[in-house]
């Protein structure tokens, strides 16, 4: 570690991020600041950083489902910017909490995994995770380590710093009640729970999602009652899906998966509302603040800026190779209209029928899902075959080859 006198006799420690340059003290709050929704009090996280130690950041997340999409790395790249400011970044993984689950913005009491669903889809998880953080410096803690461990006299002592009323201001909760929707008391033990996480590993900042500011709260109330310096709060805010109202879910289907195919991920990433590309471009890319307002400046086509976004986020979770030719691909398919060399293949699906009514083909193929939907693109000229627009619903399709295109999307050879 390096310091620096300043003429404000204030010692600022410098840091060393991966690209080898330094960071003194207000440039590493800009950093941690960069996208935070609410950091609860920015006061104590100044001080934390200026002592010049070693913070340990805290994320915990429950593996009550096994795929990440890009709503989740908001907060796991801010976790990565601690990490490269040197700080000691502790992954918790929620597998005892996760046989509880946590009630955040849910209207009923959600069911309980099993240990191996908790397992199987922790592995997952961290294969993900490990895509943005550094591997070798992860710790990596599962909380069962100190929570199956607790006796019921402990926890006892631990509920009684809280009031009921004091969880009930969870807006979920109280939500519920009002609605005269029944709460288990496992789920009011919930908060509890994960706060205490946060003493087992002396937590000094926390990081979580907007929805998550109650139990980040209640950490920081736990440590302080303890005995102990409380924990910083960071929040992230939760991002738009691709439809640019409600927040990125898979059970929406608005989402963008890390894990996805390239040309998936930057086909989706093109078709995000115009008002979302800043937001994503500073939550989701490394770009400075100051790069993405020359992008702006340089273009007056959101698209160009879209491309730019489409691509580095495709080359940060694939290749940079996958990412070329997924934009070589988007662009042949959606500006010069060039049919795709790669496109896959389908053979004819049909033994004893040489012809066979398009809509069903199409679903027979695994193309759509039902022949109304083949009727609806039809009507509205969206389906060509050979480079011809198919306008009759009652189209019948010989067999032999030729080329498939279904919307914006999907493009098939068949033969």
């Amino acid at each position: 570690m390096l310091f620096k006198v300043c003429l404000v006799y204030d010692i600022i420690p410098y840091v060393t991020l991966k690209g080898g340059f330094l960071l003194n003290f207000k440039e590493s709050i800009k950093l941690i600041k960069r996208g935070t929704e609410e950091i609860i009090p920015i006061e104590d996280l100044e001080k934390k950083i200026r002592s010049g130690r070693k913070l340990n950041i805290k994320l915990g997340i429950d593996p009550t489902a096994p795929d990440l999409h890009l709503g989740h790395t908001v907060v796991l790249r801010k976790l990565k910017n601690f990490q490269d400011l040197g700080h000691n970044v502790i992954l918790i993984i929620g597998d005892f909490t996760a046989l509880i689950g946590d009630p955040t913005g849910k209207s009923k009491t959600r069911p309980s995994l099993s240990a191996e669903e908790i397992k199987k889809n922790a592995e997952t998880y961290k294969a993900q995770a490990f895509k943005i953080l550094d591997e070798k410096k992860t710790v990596i803690k599962y909380n069962s380590e100190w929570l199956s461990k607790i006796s019921l006299e402990e926890l006892i002592k631990i509920s009684a710093k809280f009031t009921v009323a004091r969880i009930l201001e969870r807006e979920t909760f109280s939500e519920r009640l009002k609605a005269n929707e029944p709460i288990s008391l496992h789920e009011i033990l919930y908060p509890l729970l994960q706060a205490y996480d946060s003493v087992a590993i002396n937590a000094d900042v926390e990081l979580g999602g907007t929805d998550q500011t109650f139990n980040l709260l209640i950490g920081r109330d736990l440590m302080e009652k303890m005995g102990m310096e409380p924990q910083v709060c960071l929040t992230m805010p939760i991002i738009a899906g691709l439809d640019g109202k409600q927040k990125m879910s898979k059970s929406l289907g608005n989402y963008v998966g890390i894990s996805e195919d390239p040309k998936e991920i930057f086909g989706k990433l093109m078709s995000i509302p115009d008002e979302l590309l800043r937001q994503y471009l500073i939550l989701l890319t490394d770009f400075t603040e100051e790069e993405i307002s020359k992008f702006f400046e340089k273009y007056s086509n959101p698209k160009e800026i879209k491309k730019i976004l489409a691509f580095e986020i495709t080359k940060k979770y694939t290749s940079e190779e996958d990412a070329l030719k997924a934009k070589e691909n988007f662009e042949a398919a959606f500006e010069r209209r060039d049919f795709p060399n790669d496109a896959p293949e389908y053979q004819w699906p049909y033994e004893n029928e040489n012809e066979i009514w398009l809509p069903k083909l199409l679903v027979d193929l695994g193309l759509l899902k039902s022949t109304s939907e083949g009727k609806r693109l039809i009507s509205q000229g969206a389906i060509e075959i050979n480079d011809e627009v198919i306008t009759d619903e009652r189209f019948i399709v010989k067999k032999g080859r030729f080329k498939l295109k279904v919307g914006r999307k999907i493009f098939a050879r068949v033969y």
